[in-house]
């Protein structure tokens, strides 16, 4: 019984959920308005910004719920409330400003409510949002993007131009995206797909996942491991306690860990490669038959047989020139195995 009432509940809940989403609280049109920016700030719902194909379907919806969970409010319970806050949606100048914020810090939270923006403008727009709790959301846009939120999510998807989005704490999603990326977060996790350009990314505690990018990319978290597969270009990557685990590669590598293991297969070399860590093993296993110059030191050194090799080994290091030399390849570990194969 008590699971069935648990199941009950939960359906309601959910229920309310999806009809508070889809019934907003207010609608401002943006078909008779030229935008080319857009400036929203909240002070505790999410904010999403959508790149659509035809003026017509430009508008900008408002969410409003209670600030101590999305429990039905009536509207004229929501309408009197309301008049502890600054809310307005206008357009001035080709510019889109949206804004719901207390008008007094000393009011009373309990009674306080959560506001939120869906606004959905043309692509080439850009963007300026902040938010001070909730997610942050941007789809297919062109332009400058800069958004932030104290301690929600950020989600790009489709975004060209320059993007740049903070969270103090919450996980960051990013795919389908190009030109200049810099996302960074406090705490969170990120997660990096079929992105392409100069790509930024930082996380002081979450781990990192990089898959089918090509570019310059900068990946650094403080304590979280870093995967990734499908990389061109350029990579530098670092964790301060995780492990490294990266595979499909064919770009310049620089991949660094103060604590934990490294695996990395590459399919294709690019200028160099550059792998060290403070404590773990490392596995590097590169493309067959190509020059390179080797310098590995640091632990017991486990290799495939070189042939055409000229150079020094020893149990602890390797120094020389494979099939004539070429591209650099050095690794160090402060104790632990060196591991070095051939595919």
């Amino acid at each position: 019984m008590k699971k069935l009432f648990f199941l009950i509940l939960i359906s309601t809940i959910s229920f309310r959920l999806i009809a508070q989403d889809k019934i907003p609280y207010m609608t401002k049109s943006l078909s008779g308005e030229s935008v080319k920016s857009t400036e929203v700030e909240t002070s505790g719902g999410s904010i999403s910004v959508t790149g659509v194909n035809s003026a017509a379907e430009t508008k900008v919806e408002v969410y409003v719920w209670s600030n101590r969970g999305r429990d039905d409010l009536s509207k004229e319970e929501i309408e009197k409330r309301l008049q502890q806050y600054d809310l307005s949606v206008t357009v001035s100048n080709n510019k889109l400003t949206a804004i719901a914020k207390p008008k007094h810090r000393e009011m009373d939270w309990d009674k306080g409510l959560s506001i939120s923006f869906k606004v959905f403008v043309l692509k080439n727009v850009s963007t300026d949002l902040s938010t001070s709790g909730g997610s942050i959301s941007l789809t297919n846009l062109t332009g400058d993007q800069k958004f932030r939120t104290s301690g929600g999510s950020l989600h790009v998807d489709n975004l060209g131009g320059k993007v740049n989005g903070r969270t103090s704490g919450g996980s960051i999603h990013v795919e389908n995206s190009r030109d200049d990326i810099d996302l960074e977060t406090s705490g969170g996790s990120i997660d990096a797909r079929n992105c392409n350009g100069n790509i930024q990314l930082n996380t002081s505690g979450g781990s990192l996942s990089l898959k089918d990018l090509k570019g310059n990319i900068r990946a650094a978290t403080s304590g979280g491991s870093v995967n990734g597969r499908n990389i061109s270009g350029e990579l530098i990557t670092e964790t301060s306690g995780g492990g490294i685990h990266l595979s499909d590669l064919a770009c310049s590598l620089d991949a660094s860990t103060s604590a934990g293991s490294i695996d990395i297969e590459m399919k294709e070399l690019g200028k160099y490669i550059k792998v060290s860590n403070s404590g773990g093993s490392i596995d590097l296993k590169i493309p067959k038959g190509k020059g390179v110059d080797l310098d590995l030191s640091g632990g017991r050194i486990k290799t495939d047989q070189l042939g055409n090799f000229d150079g020094k080994i020893e149990d602890d290091s390797l120094y020389g020139k494979l099939n004539g030399g070429g591209v650099p390849v050095r690794v160090r570990s402060s104790s632990g195995r060196i591991s070095l194969a051939f595919n």
